[in-house]
This record gives structure tokens, C-alpha cells and sequence, in this order.
């Protein structure tokens, strides 16, 4: 009888697959249609769906994200290895007149452009080996996020059309991001810029594009170069989380009347900056005070947990920066 089960069992998996895979290319089907009734020639739209393939892989990384699965305190010591700090410093030193050249541009400090360098891409030994067409297509199918997805698909699409990028080059990470800096296709079309003056903007292979690109980016995301990204703080003891007067921005000297301290127990800044708490985890966790430097990571990377580490390794870097 067991035996019998499994076999029935074995057929129903092999039937949904089935279904799957039809349903799949059907949905691959549609995606074509559309990019023909967008203009994109027919030409074009062979190329990029050429052994488009759903990926499960992909599907499972979307839903097991490391702040799914971690905390603060366990995340931190993996993404940030003191090898990585080490060689974050290096580079820095190396590539110093380049960032200086970047700062004086679009006015980031060069330790944040380090910074994300290191976090996206291992400063660009690490920039993914998925298809990215069919990393795009498995999640527009999958349907958490469709139409940001589907317009990532159109963004592919239209930097092979008017960048002249070969299917082939088009690799990146799962969740479809590229090159050095792990642009999304919609974020290279809008921000990735030619520092190297070779006529492409090339964030796979040329570190100055790569990193001219991100300084771009934070730059007209609204970056400012005057203050810093936030600060661990401290909570008094009984602090009332849930209090209204908690849950809004407030100035520096506000935060300190209501017994908030830095993390090694000294007075907070005298700045007239506003702030706000971020807490990653749970009230157990790490607790920040942060500025508005780390509400435009976020709009990099919606992901407290991406902002608070590029934040920390830039801090890291910062203590070579100022000797």
C-alpha cells in the first residue's frame, strides 16, 4: 500500500511541475507580447528571451532573506569578516585619488562609495552568475512583487536596445541586480554613468564606472555629505517603545532629554539634527539613532540590515580616513 502511495505521490509532483512549466512559458508568452506592443523589436525580444528559464533557486532566496532568519547581532560578524574590513581599508588607500575625484563631484564621502562597493559585490569579485532575464521572470511569475519585476524586465530590455549590452553580459545576482555595484536594470538606466570616457557605462568591468555610478546614485537620491549615516545607542532603563513620542523624528538634544545615550555611554552630539530610532531586531537587539544619509541607503536596499552594515564598514574605514 506504501508503496502504491508513493507512486501516486511521484505522479501528482510530476503533474504539477508539469503544470507549472506550462504555466511558466505561457507567462513568458505574455511577457513577449507585451514588449512587442511596447515598441521593442522583434529581433530584440528573441534575444532577450532566449532560454528564458524559471529558476526555483531564485524563488527560494526571494523568501529566505537573511533578516528573515537572523539577528542584528548574528548578521553583522558574517557580512562584515575582519578580512573584509582589512581589504576595504586597502582599497581605499588604492583607489583614493579616483574617490577623492568622485567626492569633489558629487559630493559622497568616499568611505560610503567603499562601503557599498564591499557589501554589493566583495568589491567586485562577487557580482553573480544568474541569468538575469531569468532571474526577472521567475519573480515577476512568482507574483510577491510583479509589477516592479515586470518593469525590471522592460529596463533589461531597454539597455540592450540603447546600451548596445549583449544578452550574454546580462549577469547578476538572484534577485536580478548587476555588476560591481548591484545595479538593478531600472537603476543602471537611470544612474549609472561613463567615468572612464570609453563610451559605456560599464559597472561590470570598469571601477571607475562602478564607482561614479554609486556615487551618482546616492548623490541624486538626495545624499548629504554633512552629516553621517547614524550611531548604536543606548536606551534607559524602562524606556517606553510603544510611547507615541518615541515613534517620530526628533532633534539630537530631544533624543538626549529622554535618556537616550551613545553606545558606550556618552552624551549624544549637539547638533540641531533630527534623528530617528531604527530597531532591527526587537527591543532585545541593537538600537540606533539614525539620520536621513540612512533613509537613502534605504532606498537603495529596503533592508534595515543592508543600510546598518554598509553604515558600519563605512565607520570602519573612516577610522584610516582620518589619520
Amino acid at each position: 500500500m506504501k508503496i502504491k502511495q508513493l507512486g501516486w505521490l511521484v505522479l501528482l509532483s510530476s503533474a504539477s511541475m508539469m503544470a507549472q512549466a506550462n504555466d511558466f512559458q505561457q507567462f513568458v508568452q505574455t511577457l513577449r507580447q507585451q514588449a512587442l506592443a511596447n515598441g521593442f523589436s522583434q529581433t530584440l525580444v528573441d534575444e532577450a528571451f532566449s532560454d528564458v528559464k524559471l529558476r526555483p533557486k531564485v524563488i527560494h532566496s526571494d523568501k529566505n532573506q537573511p533578516e528573515f532568519r537572523l539577528t542584528l547581532d548574528t548578521y553583522l560578524p558574517r557580512a562584515l569578516p575582519d578580512w573584509k574590513v582589512a581589504k576595504a581599508r586597502q582599497l581605499y588607500k588604492e583607489n583614493l585619488p579616483l574617490l577623492k575625484k568622485l567626492e569633489k563631484k558629487y559630493d559622497v564621502q568616499p568611505r560610503f562609495i567603499v562601503a557599498l562597493w564591499g557589501i554589493e559585490s566583495n568589491f567586485g569579485a562577487l557580482t553573480g552568475h544568474y541569468d538575469v532575464m531569468s532571474a526577472l521572470t521567475s519573480l515577476a511569475y512568482n507574483g510577491r512583487r510583479r509589477d516592479f519585476f515586470e518593469r525590471q524586465i522592460t529596463a533589461a530590455l531597454t539597455l540592450m536596445r540603447d546600451d548596445k549590452i549583449k544578452r550574454e553580459t546580462l549577469k547578476g545576482s538572484w534577485a536580478g541586480a548587476m555588476g560591481q555595484v548591484q545595479f538593478m536594470p531600472g537603476t543602471y538606466l537611470g544612474y549609472a554613468v561613463d567615468e572612464d570616457g570609453d563610451g559605456r557605462r560599464d559597472i561590470w568591468h570598469s571601477v571607475p564606472d562602478a564607482l561614479a555610478s554609486a556615487a551618482n546614485y546616492l548623490h541624486q537620491l538626495g545624499w548629504r555629505s554633512d552629516i553621517t549615516w547614524g550611531r548604536q545607542v543606548k536606551l534607559p532603563v524602562h524606556f517606553d517603545l510603544s510611547s507615541d513620542a518615541v515613534k517620530s523624528p526628533k532633534l539630537l538634544s530631544e533624543w538626549e532629554a529622554l535618556g537616550v545615550r551613545r553606545y558606550n555611554g556618552d552624551a549624544l552630539p549637539t547638533r540641531a539634527i533630527k534623528a530617528r530610532l531604527v530597531i532591527p531586531d526587537d527591543k532585545n537587539g541593537r538600537v540606533y539613532l539614525v539620520y536621513k544619509d540612512f533613509d537613502t541607503l534605504l532606498k537603495w536596499n529596503r533592508s534595515n540590515y543592508f543600510a546598518v552594515t554598509v553604515g558600519t564598514l563605512a565607520d570602519r574605514i573612516r577610522f584610516l580616513s582620518i589619520k
